[in-house]
């Protein structure tokens, strides 16, 4: 198939997102751009989120993945049923409470301006990079299918994303990416379904028939019981509800459109619909995995040697138009998705709680001309990430997401817990060097798991460790000093 085509139909795309972006940003404020004018509709935001939540690492990468992992996958997703009621129930109120917005300005009040900075830096950290893992896997496909015949080199495809994700979010922030965002989670969704439709068609499956194929899969194994593997339930769904809650409850990005709601009642509505609808997509996208894979078994196809490619060669190679222009749409969701509310966010974090912006206060012209370069300079970094990955990535994308949270999320989540569960003070100044050491500790405990633990491999619930020894560390440099206790 013509890469004009294609190139077509991104371009159509993205006028489609700088339309949103045009009507949402005009009039745009400070208080628009960092919250929305505290007017997003919850039902927008929930859907928003799929977007944010899924990206091209769950549009290519989880697909893939059901030939080595099956559909254990869900374990985790399960588990983020419990972390999102912990997200509606804890943090939530907390945060609307306190009338935030960036979430990270809560330890700068319960603890001191260096637990604030410690808590943003770590989010920085952590998002820049898993946005740059998002986007890289989207952007290879691009460049592989698209922008290779053409002989045009990835840094340069990179750029253009980057450049085109740039130009909708620049003014309108936060009151914009929830309507483009909806868009994307669209476009997402329906990729998802009608890549099953195109495979069933393919193999002259009605619905009975997708089902049955589904269920009688040699992949479809949800529940492993093994206490030593990586993939045990148990260690699975916690792991599961703790990611549920850094990277969403504890995460500036995703909690930024959240506090743009009204009222605390509609944001934990809001919560609540989209872990539910959550779990059935990501049913979905499993599914296709297995479809996939009774495809090639079907028609012969040998299955490509990175898993990342099974379902973009299936879909532009041997479906069909429909199949490639629906896989098309997809991952371009899911390429400006996993960056565009990135920036904002990052943005909103480092202006509040680096600088020590008060956005409360009547934006300056000199504040806002910073605020744009800032966002510009977080464009710049996430390419040069970027970059790094294309030249070092050796391994499936999504267990390399996880693996980055699990060392950099876990600062986070010992900060909040022990700022939550105890009403204990800290020694500000050596917050950032308590937090500093867990990551490398869990780092090592990580390699020499089989042989310190008698044959046990630590997976997922690295990030609990990660974050029990922040706590403790935070423990040892604690006070009873109650003074500056934010109250619940």
């Amino acid at each position: 198939m013509s890469t004009w085509f294609f190139l077509i139909l991104l371009i159509l795309y993205f006028l489609c997102l700088f339309t949103i972006s045009w009507f949402t940003s005009r009039k745009a404020t400070q208080n628009s751009y960092y919250l929305g004018n505290k007017s997003s509709p919850w039902y927008a935001v929930a859907f928003g989120l799929i977007g944010d939540s899924l990206s091209g690492v769950t549009f290519v990468s989880v697909p893939g993945n059901v030939a080595t992992q099956q559909f254990g996958y869900m374990q985790i997703v399960i588990g983020y049923l419990l972390g999102y009621f912990v997200i509606a129930a804890v943090l939530l109120p907390l945060y609307y409470k306190l009338n935030l917005t960036s979430i990270y300005t809560y330890l700068g009040q319960r603890f001191g301006k260096n637990a604030q900075k410690t808590g943003s830096f770590y989010f920085i950290v952590s998002r820049l990079v898993g946005a740059a893992f998002r986007l890289y896997v989207s952007a290879t496909v691009l460049q592989l299918f698209i922008f290779d015949p053409w002989g045009v080199p990835f840094e340069v495809t990179v750029s253009i994303v980057i450049i085109l994700i740039l130009l909708y979010t620049y003014r309108g922030g936060i009151k914009t990416l929830v309507w483009t965002d909806t868009l994307q989670s669209s476009f997402l969704l329906l990729g998802v379904i009608l890549s099953i439709l195109a495979i069933a068609g393919a193999l002259h499956l009605d619905f009975g028939g997708i089902v049955n194929t589904v269920m009688h899969s040699e992949h479809n194994q949800i529940f492993f019981w093994d206490v030593k593997a990586p993939n045990y339930f148990w260690k699975q769904f916690i792991s599961g509800a703790l990611i549920a809650v850094v990277m969403t409850g504890l995460d500036q990005n995703m909690m930024q459109k959240n506090l743009s709601m009204r009222t605390l009642p509609e944001a934990q509505k809001n919560i609540i619909w989209f872990s539910v609808v959550l779990i059935f997509i990501n049913l979905m996208f499993v599914s296709l995995g297995a479809l996939l894979y009774e495809y090639i078994d079907v028609m012969g196809i040998t299955a490509p040697g990175r898993t990342d490619y099974l379902f973009p060669i299936l879909a532009l190679d041997h479906l069909g138009i429909f199949a490639a222009v629906v896989f098309i749409l997809g991952i371009a969701a899911a390429t400006f998705s996993s960056a565009d509310s990135v920036l904002t966010t990052l943005t909103t974090s480092f202006c509040i709680d680096i600088l020590g912006w008060d956005v409360s206060k009547q934006e300056t012209s000199e504040h806002k001309k910073q605020r744009h370069i800032i966002h510009v300079l977080f464009a710049v970094l996430l390419l040069g990430v970027i970059i790094v990955f294309n030249a070092i990535n050796n391994d499936a994308v999504i267990n390399q997401v996880f693996a980055v949270a699990g060392y950099t999320y876990g600062p986070l989540l010992g900060l909040f817990a022990f700022g939550i569960i105890t009403k204990r003070n800290i020694f500000d100044k050596a917050v950032l060097l308590v937090c500093l050491l867990p990551p490398f500790i869990s780092y090592y405990l990580n390699v020499h798991s089989k042989q310190l633990f008698n044959g046990y491999q630590i997976g997922y619930e690295l990030l609990l460790i990660n974050g029990i020894l922040t706590f403790v560390g935070l423990l040892l440099i604690s006070t009873s000093n109650r003074n500056k206790q934010v109250k619940l």
